[in-house]
């Protein structure tokens, strides 16, 4: 089985929709796991769908084959630009390579990095109590660990 054959399945499939290919790969035992997102909803009968037209076009007399297809989870962290730029506005948590952990939300998603409005506790000179102020931070892409979005249930 040849992982670039059914990546182009899949793209061409999703090419006339507002749904992506996020990753997928060949397993141990030829499990296909393909993650797909959109930048509105996948609903599981997108899931459905997508999973009758690749097995459509494999033919398991050739090689036998076990195919999961799913959508990317809301908590699960970012892999392309495309899924920082459908989330920005929302509130994010970004885990550095060196450890340090921010949350905030994610103002911006450039080629090569995200602004996130952190906001910070700070007591001004003179005042009795502290005061919330935002500040943008940048973060480039390749000191990041992880994005993801923070979920909140009020």
């Amino acid at each position: 089985m040849e992982i670039n054959k059914i990546r182009s399945i899949i793209e061409e499939y999703l090419a006339a929709s507002d749904q992506y290919l996020v990753e997928a790969n060949i397993q141990a035992d030829n499990k296909i796991v393909v993650e797909i997102d959109s930048d509105h909803v996948v609903a599981i009968d997108d899931c459905v769908a997508l999973t009758k037209h690749i097995e459509s076009q494999l033919d398991r007399n050739i090689e036998d084959y076990e195919l999961e297809v799913g959508s990317a989870g809301i908590t699960q962290p970012f892999k392309l630009l495309r899924q920082y730029k459908k989330n920005v506005g929302n509130e994010v948590e970004t885990l550095l390579k060196d450890g340090k952990k921010y949350a905030g939300v994610l103002k911006e998603a450039g080629e090569n990095e995200i602004i996130l409005t952190i906001e910070k506790k700070v007591k001004p000179e003179g005042a009795k109590r502290k005061i919330a102020q935002k500040e943008d931070w940048t973060f480039r892409y390749d000191d990041i660990k992880y994005t993801k979005n923070i979920i909140r249930f009020k």
